[in-house]
């Protein structure tokens, strides 16, 4: 009886400091500046993210155009993003973050009026998705090294967490808010682009929000660190260093090379499939939007269990991770076959609960895996996968989509995923992955 009295008063301080910590972090003037402004921003992100797909494919109806200008977009980014996190190294993360917050307002800006006067011209949607994606390559390591600048180690932990919540809320609700502006607003048509007004409404409304967000940005003030005043030849040394560690350790390498199998077959032509599916069920952004918050709502939903069962595994990592991906290509497969709204919804939410389960664990892996002071170059790596070759796959996609059917794409793309998980069940060491490994602190 004893044993299990100390065990719930464990328990009990447990709650309670967890509740303290967070009351003092709201506290914090500071942290609810960024936090604040990280939201709208946040949010504002997935607005472009639904009609920048849309607008091209009323402008073309070309499924490879689609694909160039999410390449434009992602390509460069991920190209960039080992030298963004050397700059923000190198410089203050809020200098940097201030800077590609005032070029996105810009780009947005001008976005949302070329789309609503009718002068949009595919060259200027090439050209902004370009820039948009080189100004997120220095924003996405500026705004993960903001954190520690602003709230106690201590509370560090709870801070992240907040954070990813509420990103996941974000691309749950932003998504559903967009496609239902787009389909209010966007009955009009200029220089023939249909949905018109709603597309610029939604450009313009992440522009306010980027624009906001700056302004609290501007409150927030950090602890003043000492920075490293490196050239640009240690930086890129370090770019190598970092990228030289992630191959030499086996089992970083096995899941990097697994990881970029996954995004060339899956990720990339997702960005293709899911507008075109919304089109085949009823060609409304209403119905996009609902689609993408499926899966940011099914993305959430996983994080949450994986919160709730941190230890829940089917052997090891690597065999819960060929699993899970087994089991979304028996789901990726059928659903080109959908012929109604709940249906994808559905298969969606699964997919992404799925994949939203394993989201926590890989990023709590490679934690583990990698020292401290290489983490943020593997980070990048882990990041450069997902957003460099999903691009090149999703211009691929579009490319195939002019003599593919979507049905077929679904199925094809599933069929590939459950060839890489079968090749790397038996012909190499993925099973084998396991959470911990003694030697993950001498690594480096």
């Amino acid at each position: 009886m004893q044993p299990q009295i100390k065990k719930e008063a464990k328990a009990t301080a447990t709650t309670t400091t967890t509740t303290t910590a967070k009351a003092t972090l709201f506290s914090d003037k500071n942290f609810r500046w960024l936090i604040g402004g990280s939201t709208i921003s946040m949010l504002g992100d997935q607005f472009t993210m639904v009609a920048l797909p849309w607008l091209v494919l009323k402008m073309t109806g070309d499924t490879f155009i689609l694909g160039i200008v999410l390449a434009m977009l992602g390509v460069p980014r991920a190209l960039f993003i080992f030298i963004g996190g050397a700059i923000v190294d190198q410089y203050s993360p809020k200098r940097v973050m201030m800077i590609t917050k005032c070029i996105n307002t810009v780009l947005l800006a001008t976005l949302a009026g070329l789309v609503f006067s009718g002068h949009l011209s595919l060259w200027m949607v090439y050209a902004l998705a370009l820039s948009l994606g080189i100004s997120t390559a220095f924003s996405i390591p500026a705004g993960t090294s903001m954190l520690p600048r602003v709230v106690a180690l201590s509370q560090l932990q709870i801070a992240n967490s907040i954070t990813l919540s509420i990103r996941q809320v974000s691309m749950f609700l932003g998504p559903v808010m967009a496609g239902i502006l787009i389909a209010i607003c966007g009955q009009s048509e200029n220089a023939g682009i249909k949905d018109s007004t709603g597309l610029s409404a939604a450009f313009l409304l992440d522009c306010a929000s980027y624009a906001i967000s700056a302004w609290t940005l501007n409150k927030v003030i950090t602890r003043d660190d000492a920075q490293n005043k490196s050239d640009a030849v240690s930086i890129l040394k370090n770019v190598f260093t970092g990228l030289q560690f992630c191959w030499q350790q086996k089992e970083l390498r096995t899941c990097f090379m697994y990881w970029s199998a996954i995004a060339f077959f899956i990720m990339g032509p997702m960005q293709i499939a899911m507008p075109l599916l919304a089109t085949k069920l009823n060609n409304s952004a209403g119905t996009f939007g609902l689609l993408a918050g499926a899966h940011g709502a099914g993305t959430l939903l996983g994080m949450a269990v994986s919160g709730i069962k941190p230890n829940l595994r089917f052997g090891t990592l690597g065999g819960t991770m060929l699993l899970i991906d087994f089991i979304i290509a028996l789901l990726f497969m059928p659903l080109g076959l959908v012929q109604s709204s709940w249906q994808a919804v559905l298969i969606l939410l699964t997919i992404a609960s799925l994949g939203g389960y394993l989201h926590v664990a890989v990023f709590t892996w490679i934690q583990t895996q990698v020292p401290p002071a290489l983490l943020g170059r593997a980070m990048s790596m882990f990041m450069f996968i997902f957003m460099g070759i999903g691009p090149i796959s999703a211009a691929l996609s579009g490319w195939m989509m002019r003599s593919l059917q979507l049905t077929q794409l679904f199925f094809v793309c599933g069929a590939m995923l459950m060839l890489i998980v079968i090749f790397a069940l038996f012909a190499s060491p993925m099973r084998l992955v396991k959470d911990n490994r003694a030697s993950a602190n001498q690594a480096g």
